[in-house]
C-alpha cells in the first residue's frame, strides 16, 4: 500500500473519530462552556504530546503556533454554535469546510479537478440531505458555525503546506495543540471569568466551584476528547495530511456528520430518517470519486521522531 493510501486511510479513521465528538461536546454545553470543553480537552492533550517538543526546531514550533491559532477559532465557533443549533445544522454549516480549500485553492490560480468537483457536489447533496430537517431559518449559532466552516478550510490548507514542511511532525501537533490550549485560557480569562456564558450570580469562588463540578461531571467525555479525539487523533491527522492533498481532505473530511448522525443515534438517541440514510450514501459516494485517478504523491520528507 501506497504512503498516499495510507494517508488516506488515515484521513478516514480521523474523520470516524471526529464523528463521536458532537454527541460528546452536545452532552457537556448545557453546562460548561465552549472555552472551557476546548481549554480542558486541549490542556490534556498537550501534556500527554510534551515530550515532542523537547529540542524543537524554531521552524515548527512558528507552523504549530500558527496552524493552532486558526483550529483555536475553529473549536471557539463550532462548539459555541453547537450550544445555540441543532447538532444536525449544526454539522451540515460545518461540513460546508469542503468548499473552502478548492474555492480558496481557485482564487490562487490552481485549477479544481474534475473529480474533486464532482465530489464536493455529491458531499454537498449528501450534508444537505442528511441535515434538512425542515426549517431554513438563520440563527446566531449557524453563523458561528459558519465561521467555524470558513476556518476549518484555511486550517486543512494550512495543514498540506505545514506538514509537508516540518521537520517534526509530532512538535508540529504539539504545537499547535498547545497553542490552542492557551488561546482558551486566556480567552476565559477576559471574556468568560467571573461568570460570562456560565450563569453563576455571586462570587468568584463559586464560579470555579461551579466550574469545577462541570469537569468532574462531565471527567469521562473530556478524557476521551483530549486522549482520544485530540492527542492521538490530530497527531495521525497531521501524519495524514502530509500524504494527501487539501482538497482530498476535505471531501473525506465531509463524511463527518455522517458519523455523527451515527453516534449520535446511540449516544443521545437522535434518529435517522430515509433522507439521512440518502445523505451517507452520497457523502461516501463523494468520498470514492474523490480517489479517481488519483496520483500518488512522494513520500513526505521527514526527520525521524
Amino acid at each position: 500500500m501506497s504512503q498516499h493510501a495510507r494517508g488516506i486511510l488515515a484521513l478516514l479513521l480521523v474523520t470516524v473519530v471526529w464523528g463521536t465528538t458532537f454527541p460528546a461536546m452536545k452532552d457537556m454545553t448545557g453546562y460548561l462552556s465552549a472555552n472551557w470543553i476546548v481549554v480542558s480537552r486541549f490542556t490534556l492533550a498537550g501534556v500527554l504530546l510534551s515530550p515532542f517538543l523537547l529540542r524543537a526546531r524554531w521552524k515548527d514550533l512558528h507552523y504549530g503556533f500558527l496552524a493552532g491559532l486558526v483550529l483555536f477559532f475553529c473549536y471557539l465557533f463550532q462548539v459555541e454554535g453547537l450550544a445555540l443549533t441543532t447538532s444536525n445544522r449544526n454539522a451540515f454549516i460545518c461540513g460546508l469546510n469542503v468548499l473552502v480549500p478548492p474555492l480558496l485553492g481557485r482564487l490562487l490560480g490552481r485549477k479544481a479537478e474534475g473529480r474533486i468537483v464532482l465530489a464536493l457536489v455529491l458531499a454537498m447533496a449528501g450534508l444537505f440531505a442528511l441535515c434538512w430537517d425542515g426549517n431554513l431559518a438563520w440563527s446566531r449559532g449557524d453563523t458561528l458555525a459558519l465561521l467555524a466552516a470558513l476556518c476549518f478550510g484555511v486550517y486543512i490548507l494550512m495543514m498540506e503546506a505545514f506538514s509537508r514542511k516540518a521537520e517534526r511532525l509530532m512538535t508540529l501537533t504539539a504545537a499547535q495543540i498547545w497553542t490552542v490550549a492557551i488561546c482558551a485560557g486566556l480567552w476565559i480569562l477576559l471574556r468568560e471569568v467571573p461568570r460570562g456564558q456560565i450563569d453563576v450570580h455571586q462570587d468568584q469562588l463559586n464560579y470555579w466551584a461551579y466550574v469545577w463540578q462541570g469537569l468532574k461531571l462531565y471527567s469521562v467525555n473530556l478524557i476521551y476528547l483530549g486522549v482520544v479525539a485530540t492527542a492521538a487523533i490530530i497527531s495521525l491527522q497531521t501524519w495524514g495530511q502530509s500524504h494527501a492533498t487539501a482538497n482530498e481532505a476535505a471531501v473525506i473530511y465531509a463524511f463527518e456528520p455522517g458519523c455523527a448522525a451515527i453516534f449520535a443515534y446511540f449516544w443521545l438517541g437522535e434518529t435517522l430518517g430515509w433522507t439521512g440514510l440518502l445523505g451517507a450514501v452520497l457523502l461516501i459516494s463523494g468520498m470514492i470519486v474523490s480517489q479517481w485517478n488519483t496520483t500518488p504523491r512522494p513520500t513526505a520528507s521527514l526527520a525521524p521522531e
